[in-house]
């Protein structure tokens, strides 16, 4: 089960300091067990900080954050952390990236080679087993990453912008990849992108966070079948209403980070 629920949590970031900033305010919302939900919003308005809290890699500062009605106290391989840059070891093999949670949980080698190439054979990249990460496209890598998270067996893929860096058409690639991954393993995945097309395509739902400190303004269900035709009106009138929100709410952003540089400049 990967059942997430967020209750009114709340980070503040330097508290009791000069630098003391509010990144994210009252955020309330659950995610359902094998849900697809997407989370948008302008800079610095705090997802990947709620990602990094979800994977129990941070603590927020009020509120609380509940995994299977469990409180999420640090991190836990039922839940994995995957970033805009592929995050393998460059030492190992891609057989040995995607087997090395394995092996900290004691697994035979026989074993967890076994458990290995099979997640490497869904993400096709079972003939690539030996090759090393530098060996390997900025796409591979990141399909070797979700092959690693698959095989280490977590039920919830926290996914920070993984596509940012690709090129277009690899992004694209990359997309329809990992829906086929996740329609056929009942896992949950909350997905942080900046892309609005991304969103649309890829969500069960979208979650949309304002300026800093990060609110919750919509939480948005893509009710359209799938695959989703890019140029259908359904998506443009999605596509629209998400352009819309962010545009006032990167507005707000650009003229509180004026107001702060000139305040500092006053200050110095």
């Amino acid at each position: 089960m990967g059942e997430l629920v967020c209750q009114q949590v709340g980070k503040v970031w330097g508290i009791d300091t000069a630098e003391q900033v509010s990144t994210l305010e009252d955020i309330s919302f659950s995610v359902q067990s094998g849900e697809f939900v997407v989370i948008i919003g302008p800079s610095g308005c705090g997802k990947s900080t709620l990602l990094s809290m979800l994977a129990g890699l941070e603590s927020p500062t009020s509120g609380m954050l509940l995994h299977n009605g469990q409180p999420i106290t640090g991190p836990n391989p039922d839940r994995s952390l995957i970033f805009q840059q592929p995050s393998l070891l460059p030492w190992l093999s891609l057989i040995d990236n995607v087997a090395f949670g394995l092996t900290l949980k004691g697994m035979s080698k026989k074993e967890r080679y076994r458990r290995a190439e099979n997640f490497l054979s869904q993400v096709g990249l079972r003939s690539f087993a030996k090759k090393y990460p530098h060996q390997l496209s900025g796409g591979m890598q990141q399909r070797a990453c979700i092959a690693r998270a698959l095989c280490l067996g977590a039920d919830i893929i926290l996914m920070d912008e993984p596509f940012a860096a690709l090129d277009v058409q690899t992004r694209y690639n990359m997309q329809k990849f990992l829906l086929d991954i996740w329609e056929g393993s009942g896992k949950t995945v909350v997905f942080v992108t900046h892309h609005i097309d991304e969103a649309v395509y890829l969500a069960d739902r979208v979650i949309i966070l304002s300026a800093r400190p990060g609110r919750i303004l919509d939480s948005v269900p893509i009710n359209m079948p799938r695959p989703r035709d890019v140029i259908s009106p359904e998506f443009e009138q999605h596509r629209t209403m998400f352009v819309e929100y962010l545009r006032s709410e990167v507005t707000k952003a650009f003229a509180e980070q004026e107001l702060a540089e000139m305040l500092d400049t006053r200050i110095k």
